[in-house]
């Protein structure tokens, strides 16, 4: 756990007591703060009594007096569409509104690090899709070459639930604009954008919030190095802004489908080879084409933004290969569930928006695609590209009919069930031709998360003919 520093001997108000919220929670207390706490929830507040914190109303009025901040759970709206009425009171009072990441980037240095060889070092990653991807690919990298690595935020461990920093430790954070977006602290040494696509609009207001939200990261810590695709505008902006000119190696450029062979340091992905250029040479080459954990161009953009990661500290190419080469994959992302008679099948749950489901399409020729859930805002437009490769749509979701009248050109059959999609997709499905959940829908309609509809996915495919 890290001790959160700074607010010895003070009251610190907890708003959400989910798992980033307890960890504040718990970390608070650790470092000599007294923690008091509130959840809508009433399960939450009586399982955090039984931990032993001080559960307080915070609606009530007078109960921020005495207390020095407000440390709000990321999936707490504080701006848009409209704040927690906490969060008003708190702006009333006014106390500092902070959250896990800004207690984090606050209080992981201590004054043992003065005895330390190599300092440790923090990369943050966000971004659209990918960054759970890229985070996991960075730390196995780091892992698989012998250097000390842990891997929290948006993935794995709570940021405040990691071990204490140690001679030459690596922290990844994923990052997402719900974490980055609140922050009052972020200084990475390295900070990674791996693309930017529309999500998540009606938190930030729009997209050009959604943007700004990413932004933080790189504008309020100043990173030593920027890992920037620019596969985007909002990219190319940022990589801008970031650097003095195209030779200035602070900013790696990594796209996918783009050569960038100019002046600088650029890491770029076609035709499934990654390649590194620095100062207009190429100083290093990937086959990623038989890398069977990181299938389709998205991946190549993940492998190349982890690529330049470890590179900028201080990795070499060759290993930075063997490890990508052994690399199994995350779960729910492209994750390869079984091979039955030729035909392959997928699990792509966490494709829960158009750009990430249409990326998933296009990584295969030939896609028996199951799909559908909970539409987001804009349509399914954005995916109409790839629809060529789908053979035969099977859609789920209470709102089956609506999402396959939004197909055109697609043969399509209500399944409306998971265990029916699966059902009629492997009947049909020849070999050579994958079944690939890929739902470009949110899963809230038929379950808790994504990963709860993945599974699902993987226990169809393992019913069927007995297992």
């Amino acid at each position: 756990m890290i001790p959160v520093q700074g607010y010895t001997g003070q009251t610190v108000a907890v708003l959400g007591l989910g798992r980033s919220g307890k960890a504040a929670a718990a970390a608070l207390r650790e470092g000599g703060a007294v923690p008091v706490v509130w959840d809508d929830g009433q399960a939450a507040r009586e399982a955090a009594h039984d931990d032993g914190f001080d559960v307080v109303d915070l609606t009530k009025q007078g109960a921020f007096d005495g207390v020095a901040a407000l440390i709000v759970s990321p999936g707490i709206a504080h701006l848009y569409p409209k704040p927690h009425p906490v969060i008003k009171a708190a702006w009333d009072a006014g106390l500092p509104v902070d959250n896990d990441i800004g207690l984090f980037f606050r209080s992981y240095a201590t004054r043992d690090w003065e005895a330390f060889d190599v300092m440790p070092r923090v990369v943050a990653v966000t971004g659209s899709n990918g960054k759970s991807t890229t985070s996991a690919l960075i730390h196995h990298i780091l892992v698989e070459n012998g250097k000390a690595a842990q891997l929290a935020g948006n993935i794995g461990r709570g940021v405040l639930d990691i071990d204490p920093g140690h001679d030459g430790d690596v922290v990844v954070l994923e990052l997402s604009s719900y974490q980055t977006d609140l922050a009052r602290a972020m200084t990475p040494d390295v900070a990674v954008l791996t693309n930017l696509t529309p999500d998540h609009l009606d938190r930030h207001a729009g997209h050009g919030g959604y943007f700004a939200a990413k932004r933080r990261l790189f504008a309020e810590g100043g990173p030593d190095r920027a890992v920037i695709g620019v596969d985007e505008d909002e990219g190319c902006y940022l990589a801008n802004q970031l650097g003095n000119d195209l030779s200035d190696d602070r900013v790696i450029r990594i796209s996918s489908g783009r050569k960038l062979d100019q002046d600088g340091w650029s890491v770029f992905a076609r035709k499934g080879f990654l390649s590194e250029y620095r100062k207009g040479r190429q100083v290093g080459s990937v086959d990623l084409r038989g890398i069977a954990g990181l299938p389709g161009a998205h991946n190549h953009q993940n492998a190349c933004a982890a690529y330049a990661v470890c590179r900028s500290l201080g990795l070499g190419p060759k290993g930075i290969e063997a490890a990508l080469r052994s690399y199994p994959g995350l779960p729910h992302r492209s994750q390869v569930i079984a091979d039955r008679s030729g035909v392959t099948f997928v699990n792509d749950s966490k494709a829960t928006n158009v750009d990430s489901a249409a990326k998933a399409l296009a990584a295969f020729p030939k896609v028996r695609w199951i799909c559908g859930g909970l539409q987001k805002d804009g349509g399914l437009e954005g995916l109409h590209a790839q629809l060529g490769h789908v053979v035969k749509a099977y859609v789920i979701g209470r709102e089956a009919e609506a999402f396959a009248m939004d197909l055109p050109d697609v043969a399509a059959e209500i399944c409306t069930t998971m265990a029916q999609a699966v059902v009629r997709a492997a009947a049909e499905a020849v070999a050579g031709e994958v079944v690939l959940l890929a739902p470009a829908a949110a899963s809230f309609d038929q379950y808790d998360n994504f990963e709860q509809r993945g599974d699902d996915f993987a226990a169809q495919v393992e019913a069927l003919s007995g297992g």
